[in-house]
């Protein structure tokens, strides 16, 4: 009885080496564990960021850089209704102009779906779900909600926001297939929070100057310093007199442009057009405020005065002046 008890032992303990020998020998004829199951991975990145009231959106992709394997691909996730695009240009290129709205290459989703060394663009990704308003851009233009890229090649792939410029840049680095990976998704996430949290708090504190700046006869068009930006008209409600003057002031943007538009919304070249000063009693009135710049507005006639800024009214820029005798 021992010796069978023995033997059934030795047999159990030879076929468990048997199996450790097979798993061993699928190194040993040269086929690594990643070609036995696909260990790619898809990374996602979030597109911008907004307060929940959507007064202070950042210009940002969180988190800046990410570190993935080759094979492996990045989904781009809007993160804000303020619109933004992810674009690779051939050779780490960056924007060389400013973002022209009614330029396809610019607005619509063009490439291979690979970073492979020519020009991509994801298109803009916003939070607006298609068909809804989310700025005054041509018909043709679809917003889209992701954006996914894969990655075959080694290197480090520089891309930006076209609607912002340089300011707004990433970095995908690609280690070869198989490298461990620095950092999990849930560490990207927790990254990508911190950096949401700490441009809504430098949102908040460009909102508290801006706001000191203003008064009943000066309204702020936001404020932005490259990173934070308040889509907010400060102070969003003002009460004059016949005879005065209400100066909207964009001086306290870096790169933001408003528009301070009174009825009609302009279309087309007439949506860029800066007038510097105007008289206003009624119907429509626009005007395109670079950043730096200011338009000043003095009321002829009593009455309640609605205005918007028609790049940014659907994330709340709208306010109005009470017009009294």
């Amino acid at each position: 009885m021992r010796t069978q008890r023995s033997s059934r032992i030795v047999i159990a303990f030879r076929s468990l080496v048997a199996c450790a020998l097979v798993a061993l020998g699928l190194v040993a004829f040269g086929v690594s564990p990643s070609a036995v199951a696909d260990t790619s991975h898809d990374w996602r990145v979030l597109a911008g960021s907004q307060s929940p009231d959507g007064s202070v959106t950042g210009a940002r992709f969180l988190p800046g850089e990410i570190w993935i394997d080759q094979g492996d691909t990045v989904t781009w996730v809007a993160n804000s209704v303020e619109p933004h695009t992810v674009t690779f240009f051939p050779g780490n290129g960056e924007p060389s102009g400013p973002f022209n709205p009614g330029d396809p290459s610019q607005v619509t989703r063009i490439g291979s779906g690979a970073a492979d060394g020519t020009y991509q663009n994801s298109g803009l990704l916003t939070t607006v779900p298609a068909g809804e308003d989310f700025g005054p851009f041509p018909p043709f233009v679809t917003p889209y909600q992701d954006y996914t890229l894969s990655f075959p090649d080694t290197g480090d792939f520089v891309y930006y926001c076209l609607v912002h410029g340089v300011m707004m840049k990433g970095t995908v680095h690609v280690a070869a297939a198989g490298t461990a990976y620095p950092f999990t998704q849930a560490q990207y996430d927790a990254q990508a929070a911190a950096q949401a949290r700490a441009i809504r708090l430098d949102g908040n504190r460009l909102r508290a100057h801006a706001l000191a700046e203003s008064g009943q006869h000066r309204v702020m068009m936001g404020a932005d310093d490259g990173t934070a930006m308040v889509m907010r008209f400060l102070r969003p409600s003002v009460t004059v007199h016949v005879g005065d003057t209400v100066v909207f002031d964009n001086s306290q943007s870096m790169g933001d442009p408003h528009t301070v538009t009174f009825g009609a919304e302009p279309m087309g070249p007439a949506l860029d057009t800066y007038v510097p000063a105007a008289t206003y009693g009624g119907g429509d009135l626009s005007s395109f405020v670079p950043p730096g710049l200011t338009f000043a507005v003095t009321f002829t006639q009593p009455g309640t005065y609605h205005y918007i800024c028609a790049l940014h009214d659907v994330q709340g820029m709208t306010g109005r002046v009470i017009v009294r005798p």
